[in-house]
């Protein structure tokens, strides 16, 4: 498989098929909704989790079957808070073990490879500024509009 991966039909009809590309109206949906928090993601995933859940269930943008993608967001994001935490302990720069040499911490390199994997997911997931401006999301009607429209006068 070649080129570009396709963009989901939802995240495209959201941007307002800004390519006027054919729209795939056989793509499956899986049911909106939020899955469940796996047992093995460590207290700070689990945290990120539910934040985000919530987030992406709000955009509309969760399903159950997401679960896989966002346990992995969810531990990159453990792993890049807890790399953080030993860069702010130890520095960006650290004695290297054998001869005592100045050098890069290993911390931060772990950091950076962890906050490029998040970046990843978070633009799939449509959370990052960029993506989320090419979304196209219906107004919320108000209770008054529902009414009108009930009576013939919207």
């Amino acid at each position: 498989m070649r080129g570009r991966k396709p963009k989901p039909t939802v995240l495209k009809i959201r941007e307002g098929n800004p390519g006027k590309r054919a729209i795939n109206h056989d793509e499956p949906n899986a049911p909106s909704s939020i899955p469940s928090c796996p047992d093995f993601l460590d207290e700070v995933a689990q945290d990120e989790w539910f934040r985000i859940s919530e987030i992406l269930n709000e955009m509309g943008l969760l399903s159950s079957a997401d679960r896989a993608a966002l346990a992995a967001y969810c531990t990159v994001y453990s792993r890049w808070v807890h790399a953080e935490e030993q860069v702010k302990k130890f520095g960006t720069i650290v004695k290297s073990p054998e001869k005592g040499f100045p050098m890069k911490s290993p911390y931060l390199t772990v950091a950076d490879q962890a906050m490029e994997t998040m970046r990843k997911f978070l633009v799939e997931f449509g959370l990052t500024p960029s993506s989320r401006s090419r979304l196209r999301v219906e107004a919320k009607k108000s209770a008054e509009d529902e009414f009108d429209t009930f009576v013939g006068a919207g």
